[in-house]
């Protein structure tokens, strides 16, 4: 076997060592049950417990309130561009989305075909590289929804504060739950898809307030009704049963060190070091923003953008993959969620130095 890289994808992005051997473990022969996770019935009692101790580690690790809801779903965060606006976008004229990057672009297109949209602040003049305070956003009056994504992984620029509005806020978190400290009191939708931060492709995590819940539309088929999965417990259909799994071992990885608050200290520390090689540097460049920065995602690209093929090629001699940009910006990306180790991170900054010393 080679030895393990480091992991900088976007996603699906790395899991914990511990959990991956874990699973190893019990993947023919669960807890001497006779049988694989993957294979036994989703009401089968072994996984309903499963499935119950992952939903309560989700909220005890993000201090989740009495009046909210935790559901498991499929499709990414990709579902929920439409399945947002079909719920809830009857609740008001018009939905207002901020478009801070390429995933709320996605969102934005989205759910332009379900209602009346209108984009509050957008960062496209800038590249996606600086966001506008909130009280420049252009909220319009008899507003359903307010929507935004927190950190926009494929241009490494975040939301770094809290946004206060008196209309229901929903918040795409997809590259950053569990990464940073948050007030879930402050938000009445959140949603995050699984493979980056909790777990392999195929689940996301939704957490929205019940009261929102029960407003629901029910004109819709049961499949795309939030009341209705949340009714089952997540299990309206067959779930993705080992995405689930996964993500309740990754949740215990979370609460045995440390939890979000130490996620976060790590994040920062980790992104941190990049980012001093780059400021320290003439060579890379970082167009974020400084107080906007990803602390989850760090991109950059050179001063001489002929070199980027050496610099990718070089990268995965060393052991370093998937720094390629996105295609739709090029450049590098290094995505550094909380199961990456610091010493890849380390790794990657060394790799940088020397690679600066040879061509720059």
């Amino acid at each position: 076997m080679k030895s393990k890289i480091a992991n900088f994808s976007a996603g699906p992005a790395a899991i914990p060592q511990e959990v991956l051997q874990e699973v190893k473990d019990e993947l023919l022969n669960y807890k001497n049950i006779g049988s694989s996770i993957i294979e036994i019935s989703h009401r089968d009692k072994t996984f309903v417990d499963i499935a119950n101790q992952a939903k309560t580690d989700v909220i005890d690790l993000l201090n989740v309130p009495n009046d909210y809801e935790v559901i498991f779903l499929q499709g990414g965060a990709t579902l929920q561009f439409s399945m947002i606006p079909l719920n809830f976008s009857y609740l008001g004229k018009v939905a207002n989305f901020a478009e801070i990057g390429s995933w709320s672009s996605k969102a934005i297109k989205e759910a332009s075909n379900i209602c009346k949209v209108n984009v509050c602040t957008s960062s496209k003049d800038n590249n996606f590289t600086k966001i506008e305070n909130f009280d420049e956003w252009n909220i319009v009056q008899d507003t359903s929804i307010v929507h935004y994504c927190k950190n926009e992984t494929i241009q490494g620029v975040r939301v770094n504060h809290d946004i206060e509005t008196n209309y229901p806020l929903f918040v795409d978190m997809s590259s950053c739950l569990f990464s940073e400290t948050i007030d879930i009191k402050k938000y009445d939708f959140i949603y995050a898809c699984a493979q980056k931060n909790f777990g392999p492709s195929g689940i996301t995590l939704i957490i929205l307030k019940r009261e929102l819940l029960e407003k629901s539309n029910k004109d819709l088929p049961n499949i795309l009704k939030y009341d209705a999965h949340a009714k089952e417990n997540s299990m309206l259909n067959t779930p993705n049963t080992f995405g689930w799994y996964v993500a309740g071992k990754i949740f215990s990885w979370y609460k045995k060190n440390g939890g979000v608050k130490e996620m976060e200290k790590n994040s920062i520390k980790k992104t941190n070091h990049l980012y001093q090689i780059i400021d320290n540097s003439d060579f890379y460049i970082n167009p974020v923003f400084q107080e906007q920065r990803s602390i989850c995602n760090v991109v950059f690209t050179l001063q001489n953008n002929e070199l980027e093929s050496k610099f990718l090629s070089g990268a995965e001699e060393n052991g370093l993959f998937y720094l390629k940009g996105h295609r739709s910006v090029g450049g590098m990306r290094a995505s550094i969620y909380n199961p990456l180790e610091f010493e890849h991170v380390e790794h990657l900054g060394q790799y940088m130095i020397d690679f600066e010393k040879k061509y720059g």
